[in-house]
């Protein structure tokens, strides 16, 4: 079994269609896959039409409750959730009170789902105890990158948190890099790409998630991209996105 959290302090960066999208096109390729979503925005949740739940990732991270009564099914085969909704906000402020392992709460509850081939977290736009967790919990931790200035700016604080836990906490995290929303008619979209190819090298993915209309529409579907139209260059990216992480 695999972990991956996806994360990254910046909004808008493709973290939650990321984590939607490659978990469907690992589920489309024979996968048995989970995606957890620890944003107390619930867009996962949201983006894949889960509406009938009461518990949530709040009463696991909380009030203790096992992953395994909170996974919910979805239309697509081989994918099961874990919803989130505004409840789970509270939590990150109680986490923060305890003083004994608040870092790894998450891990031991995940480590039992070992029917899964690969589980997906989806974090909160902040580096607070939710993302930790998540970070803590993870095999891989996987970084979109938006392709603008800004962005590379911003990577500074989730290398040092990186740092941070596998010093802290003796947990090796192993870091990789995925550029999103790329815009090819700009200039600055091709320098930010050559620049962060240069910087993390072979961990930054080979392929390159593109900027696309149908992808931010997705969401009102209830549906990952594949399911609406495969054809686009966004899908077949996140498709190829699921076999650089199958190998």
């Amino acid at each position: 079994m695999e972990v991956v959290a996806i994360a990254n302090q910046k909004g808008g960066c493709g973290k939650t269609t990321t984590a939607v999208n490659l978990s469907a096109c690992l589920a489309a390729k024979g996968k048995k896959v989970l995606l957890i979503d620890l944003d107390p925005q619930g867009s996962a949740t949201t983006h894949l039409a889960i509406s009938s739940f009461e518990d949530t990732m709040y009463e696991a991270m909380i009030e203790d409750l096992n992953l395994s009564q909170l996974i919910k099914t979805t239309e697509i085969n081989g994918l099961d959730i874990i919803p989130a909704d505004k409840r789970l906000g509270r939590a990150e402020m109680e986490i923060a009170s305890k003083s004994i392992a608040r870092e790894r709460i998450l891990k031991p509850k995940i480590r039992i789902l070992d029917t899964y081939d690969l589980i997906i977290i989806d974090t909160p736009p902040n580096l607070g105890f939710l993302t930790i967790n998540a970070m803590v919990a993870s095999d891989t931790v996987l970084v979109p990158i938006q392709t603008e200035f800004f962005a590379i700016q911003g990577l500074s604080m989730i290398l040092d948190l990186a740092k941070a836990i596998s010093e802290g906490l003796g947990q090796d995290l192993k870091l990789r890099y995925l550029l999103t929303m790329y815009d090819a008619r700009t200039k600055m979209g091709k320098e930010v790409i050559t620049r962060v190819r240069g910087l993390l090298g072979e961990d930054v993915f080979d392929v390159v998630i593109p900027r696309s209309i149908k992808l931010a529409e997705a969401p009102s579907y209830g549906k990952p991209i594949h399911m609406i139209d495969p054809e686009v260059p966004a899908a077949i990216a996140y498709s190829q996105l699921a076999d650089e992480v199958i190998a």
